[in-house]
Parts: structure tokens; sequence; C-alpha cells
């Protein structure tokens, strides 16, 4: 125990400035890692290759086995280049959110929330909505914010039509024509509708505690993950209202939080104190949060 207390000592008196940065800066890279691929399949990948990595790590040092330490050392660096591959859909949304919160800061817009016609289409959404969860019909409303959906809006059937109760509730009526996919609102305007969105990848809704969440869900999840767009999902089989945004879901809503959450999503950061960027991401708890009944 002294032999090892002497140690620990000797390794605190090596330690300098320096060395208390470079330490920081790899604990900074390790952390960002795993804010990444946090409520992803990739959580999953990565405890399994930590654990490949331990056990070779220890059958190397601990065993003398030269043929086996030899392939280890030549396979190296082939695992190390298949990493970005593996990880790549990570990746790919991590410098996405990186280069969302460093460009929304760049531009200055008008406060949406005065524009009138912005309380109009709010309105609109939020008394469709429940008018559609009152009769228990389906529907994925997906409005744009700052990332441009003009890929998704190519997959469905282009409107270009001011947004009302009424040509909402036609559009998700059932066995209609447009009644699958989700209906893109932008500027004002039901830009499209029928559009395709992206499955959400990660494990949120596997670990809730009902299974009444289905594509509309994964695909609301996918888009908000995708963009920072806010998505709207009417349930089709309970009727319930939900919002995703950032890759987190808001169940069980009525139609005036729905309007007031829609609202706040627009309005100007300086309207309110908050925490921006990459804070606001790391305090907030990462989980589908559920209104009490």
């Amino acid at each position: 125990m002294s032999e090892f207390l002497s140690q620990i000592l000797f390794l605190f008196q090596r330690l300098t400035w320096l060395s208390v940065i470079d330490l920081s800066l790899v604990t900074l890279i390790f952390f960002a890692i795993l804010l990444v691929i946090r409520d992803t399949q990739a959580v999953t990948l990565m405890r399994g290759v930590v654990l490949v990595i331990i056990v070779i790590s220890l059958m190397t040092s601990v065993v003398n086995l030269p043929a086996f330490s030899w392939l280890i050392r030549t396979a190296l660096p082939a695992l190390l280049l298949a990493i970005p591959v593996i990880f790549a859909p990570e990746l790919r949304r991590g410098l996405e959110k990186l280069g969302r919160a460093g460009g929304s800061r760049l531009i200055t817009q008008k406060d949406p929330v005065s524009d009138n016609s912005l309380q109009l289409t709010v309105k609109a959404v939020a008394t469709a909505c429940a008018r559609l969860s009152a009769r228990q019909h389906g529907a994925l409303i997906v409005l744009q914010r700052g990332d441009s959906l003009r890929d998704y809006v190519a997959t469905g059937v282009v409107l270009n039509s001011r947004v009302s109760p009424e040509l909402l509730m036609q559009i998700f009526y059932p066995n209609t024509p447009l009644h699958d996919g989700a209906v893109i609102i932008s500027n004002n305007l039901i830009v499209a509708a029928s559009c395709v969105m992206p499955l959400s990848a990660s494990g949120i809704l596997n670990r809730t505690p009902d299974r009444q969440m289905g594509l509309r869900h994964r695909a609301a999840l996918g888009i908000s993950e995708a963009s920072d767009a806010v998505a709207v999902v009417v349930s089709e089989e309970t009727g319930s209202i939900s919002i995703a945004h950032g890759g987190r879901m808001i169940r069980r809503l009525d139609s005036e939080r729905l309007e007031n959450i829609l609202i706040a999503f627009y309005r100007p950061e300086g309207a309110a104190p908050q925490t921006t960027g990459w804070l606001k991401r790391v305090l907030r708890v990462p989980s589908i949060r559920q209104p009490e009944d």
C-alpha cells in the first residue's frame, strides 16, 4: 500500500500546468464524442469496442503471446481507419449540430413572434391538431426554422398553400392521396404534403414505457435530429399530440400548450434568458417527457 501511495505521489509531483491542459483537452474530446453518440445505437457499439480493447490489452500485456501481439499490431491501423466508417452517421450528425450552433448566432433575424401571420399559422396548426386528435386521425406536421428542408420537399407534392385548419384536416383525412407522409410548413405556407422524412436512429423510443409510437413518431424524431425543424405528431391510435425538436419529444399536449410551445420555439434568444449552444444541450435531460394526466 505504501508503494502504491508513493507512486501516486510521484505522478502528482510530475504534474504541471501543461499536463493539466493536455489531460483536459483529451477529456473534452472524449466528452464531445460521447455527447454526439448519446441516445443512438452507436452507444451499444462503442461499449462493445471498449470491451474488446480492454480484453486485448489484458491479453497482450499480462500473457506473453508473440503471434497474437503481432496480429493485433498489424490489424490496429485498419481498425482505426474503420472507426470513421462505422460511426459515419453519428459523426455527420455531430458536425451538423456544431454547424447549426455556430451559424445560427451569426444571422440576425427580425422577431417572428410579432409577425401576425406566424401567430395565425401556429394557431391554425394547434387548432387542426386538436381536431385531428379528437377524431384520432394521424398527422405529421414539420415547421421549418433555420435549416432548409428543400430535399424533403422534393419527396412530396408541392402545394404552396395558405395554412388553415380545414386544409390540414383534409390532407390528413384517412385514405386520401396525401394523408401518408408529412406536411412541411415554411414561411407561413404549406409548401408540400406527403413528404418522406428520415427515421430516427436513436434508441429513445425503445425505452418508453408504452409501445404506441410508430413510424410517424420515428419520422418526427428523425427530422428533428437531421435539422432544427419542429415536428408535431398526432397519434392515429391514441389521438395524443406530441412535439419533437433536437432529437427530444414532449408528449400528451393539448392545443393551448402546443401553441405556446410553438411560439416559444420562434421567440428570439434575447426575449428570455437562456443557456445557449452546446451548454444547453449538455444541461438538458435526454428523455421523452410526458406531462402528467
